[in-house]
């Protein structure tokens, strides 16, 4: 069928156009495009849609089912979020980047076949970084370079691998793929180096703060979504993903409660969160799968409310470290308000979206028998309301008085947090609505007396230890540096590297060249002038080396003759008998040259 528009064309045909308008009419077009995607979405059937054959390969451009739809929603409600939050930003790159990247994003979930995928994979990795280079700082520009490096790793083994497994199955249709061979292993790490996992997540961390201020909210709703939707369609029941997602869950905590910058705090919250969706599509099953999904949802909106709450700050303050804030709530009360929605949901309290999703992939942790992993995740449940739930909103907006008085954020950014927060509380109150949309029937009640006394219990003491910390002055100090991870590696290996090409290298290089194309060349040149006079002086040469002490002055004396006479008369020292010996050897050559070369 082909009479249904793709959601990506809208995204990206909307992102070509936004140069063509001015003032109000611009605005209003930007929250226009994901309107009207949505209206189309809504009215698209489930099934395939613009397939066509390729080399014998079917291509499906747009394949709708359950899985796909819930993260389509989403996607088009966040993209609307986010650019009514932007709309004082008045950056076109921006608005048509971010654009681009949504657009792209939908292309990967409701592609059918892995080609499709592919494509949109790497426009996602072009628009995105856009975001990143949009910002115009020293730092946010090198950033956007090592993102585009590490991305372009991470497509090039996605791309081999895709082509394996089309060679060994004939097909390249979007669907289970399983953990079998070469080629799938390929796929799973290309997907993983998008999904953040250990030692490969540090171009989160690092790239992401140095977005602009509306690009940071994009960044933390497409792509490691997009990663963790398709890990739950080819590789659901993986067991590498349960301890994979366990170690993403537990890790980043240690970094982000030392980090001072707000925002690459948040960054190592998202590497957290997407860690409880892996080790859900790990275990496999229907609830687990459900919860992976339903938490995707719920942390693209409460993530997207706590960059905004703090890209409201960075943008009347210009200041987004730890050391440089505190006391804003007295001038910023409403997006005070709002991150602490944010943080409530991120933190799971009960009421609030978080409570109603991370629990479900806990539960199926502990019923499928995963203890240790259910611990790791409570440890990592009591982490993010350390660092996300209570450090965000503490040191941005209380802590000390940093004696800074600002306007409130601007209406456009008020009215899209104020949305943002409605659904997280509307989400965690009701989660019926939400489980309505999930891949699975839900058969899971996240309100019982129990659940909500042990979260209660767990929130209270993560808060208290917390106090206790502050109090004793054990608490780690906010302190004025970059703290390096899994980066490390690369950043100085990089740098490694440049030296030894610019230094090393270039000397070798630069001697290489001095004698393979000027001083063997000149030589050359110089000995074909009386080839017969080098042998001479070459010959004489070695000789002298063996002869015995009473020869010496005289093979001395012979060799500085024939240099000082050199070339000298070619006729004279090459005689007629000579030249003609030559000429026949050099024809020998040729004809049996001739001859090897004929015969095959």
């Amino acid at each position: 069928m082909i009479n249904a528009i793709p959601p990506a064309a809208i995204f990206i045909i909307g992102a070509l156009l936004v140069p063509l308008f001015r003032g109000r009419m611009k605005s209003a077009f930007l929250l226009a495009v994901p309107v009207l995607g949505l209206i189309n979405l809504i009215s698209i059937p489930e099934g395939s849609h613009w397939a066509t054959t390729f080399m014998g390969l079917q291509l499906t451009v747009l394949k709708i089912d359950r899985l796909s739809l819930i993260f389509g929603y989403i996607f088009h409600i966040i993209s609307f979020i986010t650019l009514l939050y932007a709309l004082k930003m008045r950056n076109d790159v921006e608005y048509a980047a971010g654009m681009a990247y949504a657009g792209s994003a939908l292309g990967v979930i409701f592609a059918g076949d892995l080609f499709t995928l592919f494509c949109f994979w790497e426009m996602m990795t072009v628009s995105s970084v856009l975001l990143i280079w949009a910002r115009k700082t020293e730092s946010s520009l090198a950033a956007g370079f090592r993102y585009v490096v590490v991305h372009i790793i991470g497509g090039v083994i996605l791309l081999f691998g895709i082509l394996m497994y089309a060679t060994e199955k004939g097909s390249l249709d979007l669907g289970y793929i399983g953990l079998d061979g070469l080629a799938s292993y390929l796929i799973f790490i290309g997907v993983g180096i998008n999904c953040a996992w250990p030692l490969l997540h540090s171009w989160l961390s690092d790239a992401y703060p140095e977005a602009t201020i509306a690009g940071a909210v994009f960044l933390s709703a497409f792509t490691t979504k997009t990663a963790v939707y398709v890990l739950a369609r080819t590789f659901p029941g993986a067991d590498p993903l349960i301890w994979i997602g366990a170690l993403m869950a537990a890790f980043p905590i240690f970094y982000a409660v030392i980090e001072n910058d707000l925002r690459k705090v948040l960054a190592y919250s998202l590497i957290n969160q997407v860690g409880f969706m892996v080790v859900g599509i790990g275990i496999g099953t229907d609830l687990s799968i459900n919860g992976a999904v339903a938490h995707a949802f719920n942390d693209i909106l409460f993530k997207a409310l706590l960059f905004m709450s703090m890209g409201a700050v960075m943008f009347r303050t210009g200041k987004i470290n730890a050391t440089d804030l505190g006391g804003l709530y007295k001038s910023m009360p409403l997006t005070c308000a709002f991150c602490i929605v944010g943080a409530a949901s991120i933190s799971a309290f009960p009421l609030f979206s978080g409570f109603v999703s991370k629990s479900m992939v806990m539960s199926a942790s502990a019923k499928e028998g995963f203890t240790a992993v259910w611990f790791i995740l409570l440890f990592a449940s009591a982490g993010v309301f350390h660092h996300a739930g209570i450090k965000i909103p503490f040191f941005a907006f209380f802590s000390h008085d940093s004696g800074l008085r600002v306007k409130e954020a601007p209406f456009n950014m008020l009215l899209a947090m104020g949305i943002t927060a409605f659904l997280c509380v509307f989400i965690g109150s009701f989660p019926g609505y939400l489980y309505g949309l999930l891949p699975y029937p839900v058969d899971y009640v996240p309100y019982t007396a129990s659940h909500v006394m042990a979260q209660l219990q767990l929130l209270f003491f993560s808060a208290l230890a917390f106090t206790l910390l502050m109090l004793s002055g054990i608490y780690p100090a906010e302190i004025r540096a970059v703290n390096l991870d899994a980066d490390w590696f690369y950043r100085k290996g990089a740098r490694a590297f440049m030296w030894f090409v610019t230094n090393p290298m270039t000397k070798v290089s630069a001697k290489v060249t001095r004698i393979v194309f000027d001083a063997i060349p000149s030589s050359l040149a110089q000995a074909s002038k009386n080839p017969l006079s080098v042998i001479k002086i070459a010959s004489d040469t070695v000789l002298l080396q063996f002869a015995i002490p009473e020869k010496r002055d005289e093979i001395k004396a012979r060799i500085k003759r024939e240099k000082e006479i050199f070339p000298g008369d070619i006729i004279k020292h090459w005689p007629i008998g000579s030249v003609i010996l030559w000429a026949i050897l050099f024809l020998l050559i040729y004809l049996l040259i001739y001859y090897a070369y004929n015969i095959r």
